[in-house]
């Protein structure tokens, strides 16, 4: 299992293979460690790559040759464009077709975010990001700029759990309980054409 320490950046992580010349990732081994990144890629069976989120979208992602990813996507990665440099390296490894799905995220309704980094974010991804919360006040909506990211990326969201971090009991929220623990998101390969 490879996990990644996320350090709300674009930096990604390829594990045992080779990085693709010409993008910004980098290699480290199979022996498990850990490093200061917020996607990890990985080639082939063998390798199961981790994200852990409270509030931040997790993303999967997955192509026809076993190529797949995991990606920690928070306002700050969507600035830094994190989706796009994950699907642009696993593009360079030989994906020919990415797809995604997206896990539990904290949503607009939930989600009050002050007008100046707003802004900074709606400058990045485009104005779906800008929202309004449950209770009238300025929002962030996290998942749409998400979404908006992959389909620039022509990624196809083929699994959206839709579902809010802040708003249940179900899943674990650090701005709404101040929960410690994380939600996973496990990602591998069993095979050409499979990501599970």
């Amino acid at each position: 299992m490879h996990r990644i320490r996320q350090v709300h950046g674009s930096d990604v992580v390829v594990v045992d293979a080779p990085a693709p010349p010409g993008t910004r990732a980098w290699v480290v081994s199979g022996d498990g460690g850990v490093a200061d990144a917020d996607a990890v890629v990985a080639v082939g069976t063998g390798a199961c790559v981790v994200v852990l989120t409270a509030d931040c979208g997790p993303v999967a992602l997955g192509s026809p040759e076993g190529i797949h990813g995991a990606v920690h996507v928070g306002w700050r990665g969507l600035v830094a464009g994190v989706i796009g440099t994950a699907v642009e390296t696993m593009a360079a490894l030989g994906a020919s077709a990415v797809v995604a799905g997206l896990g539990p995220a904290i949503h607009r309704c939930c989600y009050e975010f002050g007008m100046a980094d707003l802004d900074r974010v709606a400058q990045e991804v485009g104005d779906e990001v800008r929202a309004v919360s449950a209770s009238g006040a300025v929002a962030l909506d996290l998942p749409g700029g998400i979404r908006a990211q992959l389909r620039r990326a022509g990624v196809p969201l083929v699994v959206d759990v839709d579902r809010c971090t802040a708003c249940g009991d179900d899943d674990f929220s650090y701005r709404a309980r101040a929960d410690e623990a994380r939600q996973a998101l496990f990602v591998w390969s069993t095979g050409p054409g499979t990501v599970m």
